[in-house]
């Protein structure tokens, strides 16, 4: 989008991206107001006129961590690296639930939106952006959860604990970059939104949130840390729970995979951006 002085009077003029790298941030930021407005309106939408509202918030991860803590806890006996098994697999679902949320809300936020995108002008990375961000929600009511776990189980809190923030962003960050490339996929493909439920079942059991990746032969690490999701739930387990570091290298090659399929996200998001209009 740019100015021009034409009679007098100023014209916008809106343009397409010329290059695979054209992103201005500066124009997401000056409409930060109706990111801010839509991700109000999904966490009003979430919670109106339901029956658990807020509580099915905190109900889902508990359940959830009563179930493999049974399953995988008791009768598989899988390690817990010596910190009782429900507060361990509660930490893995923290990162799980802020990921699979985004997952399932923003692979439809641009069709959804479609009325709204083929009206006005604002930047389109703003809708998976929004859909993303109303998961943080869940994620404050679950770790308050987590803080009475622990204090139930008389597990110390630790100095790592500081490092929430920069963690709960690279989560963030994995959720956007597959976010961007399954909202702008279901543009084109509508059938993409009937894959996700299978895909996040199968993808959090390739996941240590009911198990730890020291499991994982050595042998095995690198490739398992293709897996973007494997370096922050281990992240998050350092952080919360003073486990040790996860292996630097599968670590390593997890973070490095979410800036690639953010990369890659946000080229095709905004190739496919000049068609959503026209598709939708």
């Amino acid at each position: 989008m740019r100015r021009e002085e034409k009679n007098g009077a100023q014209e916008i003029i809106i343009e397409p991206p010329q290059g695979l790298f054209d992103f201005d941030l500066r124009e997401v930021i000056r409409y930060h107001e109706l990111l801010f407005f839509l991700v109000w309106r999904d966490i009003r939408v979430r919670y109106r006129q339901t029956v658990l509202g807020a509580i099915w918030a905190l109900l889902q991860p508990l359940l959830t961590m009563v179930v493999f803590s049974v399953i995988f806890g008791r009768f598989a006996k899988l390690p817990s690296q010596g910190v009782p098994y429900p507060i361990f697999t509660f930490s893995g679902l923290l990162p799980w639930q802020l990921f699979s949320t985004a997952l399932s809300r923003s692979s439809g936020s641009v069709v959804s939106e479609g009325r709204l995108i083929s009206k006005i002008y604002f930047p389109r990375l703003i809708i998976p952006l929004s859909s993303v961000g109303a998961g943080l929600i869940d994620f404050g009511l679950s770790f308050l959860i987590y803080l009475g776990l622990m204090a139930f189980y008389s597990v110390p809190l630790t100095w790592k604990m500081a490092l929430l923030p920069l963690f709960v962003f690279i989560a963030l960050l994995t959720a956007l970059s597959v976010g961007l490339w399954l909202s702008a996929l279901n543009v084109q493909y509508r059938d993409v939104r009937y894959m996700i439920p299978f895909m996040a079942t199968a993808w959090m059991y390739i996941t240590p949130v009911a198990y730890s990746a020291t499991i994982v032969p050595e042998r095995w690490r690198v490739l398992y840390g293709l897996n973007p999701m494997v370096g922050v739930v281990e992240g998050f387990r350092w952080m919360l729970l003073d486990t040790p570091f996860p292996d630097p290298r599968m670590f390593a090659i997890s973070i490095a995979m979410v800036v690639i399929l953010l990369a890659g996200g946000l080229v095709y998001f905004k190739r496919m951006e000049n068609y959503f209009a026209d598709v939708i």
